[in-house]
């Protein structure tokens, strides 16, 4: 290497030191403690010198637990209702603001406002629209329906849930309408003239040439899903009758309320590996439909 190409690789590494920092200190080396304390007992009050190896123990109570499979069960059927349902809702409004028409960025802001109001607020604001006389239910009343109450009832409680998730769903909306404004109008336009109607321009042209946004945003939705956590510890905490007690929520009840650290540890390398999983699922499925510009096939 010359002189000039050791005092660049110098300068590049300067910049990003911080983040090596970070990733070490609050990443790394957490990831690795964690794994260690997962064949350990540790009640996280008292110091390190307390830590005391018990083997694979954390693990073989994990899978004699029943509340283990409770929180996987409700933490899958989240995932499979929630994912498709915000990914189809987002797609649709993102549509919808693709439109060119008057005072467009105006609704695109009012459509994006709700997904930066921090978390525990828009919680509290749903606990509220959710409860057996809130606004949820007042509109139902309109209509002749009597709504329960959403967030009291095991059998609507993850549901109510889900459909408060539609609120904040301006993130996955934006991508979506960047990656919809990335297709070319002459491909619209000579699908007309060949004379496609509007669900052949869609299925044909539109989800073929948004697939790697539709990737990205699966992966990104599979990551977050399994980790859903605040909502339910603010709103529910795990109830009524564990019927909303995701994973993450068990997970930190054992770490933080029951002062089960190696337990925790265990539980959440288990989750690391579900999350892997399915993450690598998806993008081993990516070959056969997401389609990029550089590719032979659509």
């Amino acid at each position: 290497m010359t002189n000039l190409e050791r005092r660049q690789n110098r300068y590049g590494y300067g910049f990003i030191m911080l983040w090596l920092i970070g990733l070490f200190a609050f990443t790394l080396i957490p990831m690795v403690f964690s794994l260690v304390l997962s064949f350990c007992k540790w009640d996280i009050v008292t110091g390190l010198n307390t830590i005391e190896f018990i083997g694979g123990q954390n693990f073989t109570k994990i899978f004699s637990d029943k509340k283990f499979y409770k929180a996987l069960e409700v933490t899958f059927k989240f995932c499979l209702i929630s994912i498709p349902f915000y990914q189809i809702a987002s797609l649709m409004i993102a549509m919808l603001l693709n439109m060119r028409i008057r005072f467009m960025r105006t609704f695109r802001l009012i459509f994006f406002l709700p997904s930066i109001i921090p978390t525990v607020a828009s919680s509290m604001i749903w606990m509220q629209l959710l409860g057996k006389n809130g606004l949820l239910n007042q509109g139902l009343k309109l209509l002749g329906i009597t709504g329960p109450a959403w967030l009291d009832t095991p059998q609507t409680a993850l549901y109510g849930l889900i459909l408060m998730g539609v609120w904040g769903i301006g993130n996955t909306m934006i991508i979506y309408l960047s990656g919809l404004q990335g297709v070319g109008e002459e491909l619209y336009e000579a699908s007309s003239i060949d004379g496609a109607n509007a669900f052949q321009r869609f299925f044909k042209i539109t989800l073929p040439m948004i697939s790697p946004t539709i990737f990205f945003n699966m992966v990104m939705a599979v990551i977050s899903s399994f980790q859903y956590f605040t909502q339910a510890f603010v709103m529910t905490e795990g109830g009524p009758l564990n019927s909303t007690l995701f994973y993450n929520l068990y997970l930190y009840t054992k770490a933080y309320k029951e002062l089960k650290m190696g337990y925790a540890s265990a539980l959440a390398w288990i989750m690391f590996i579900i999350i892997m999983f399915f993450t690598m699922l998806v993008m081993k499925s990516s070959s056969f439909w997401v389609y990029y510009s550089n590719d032979d096939k659509i």
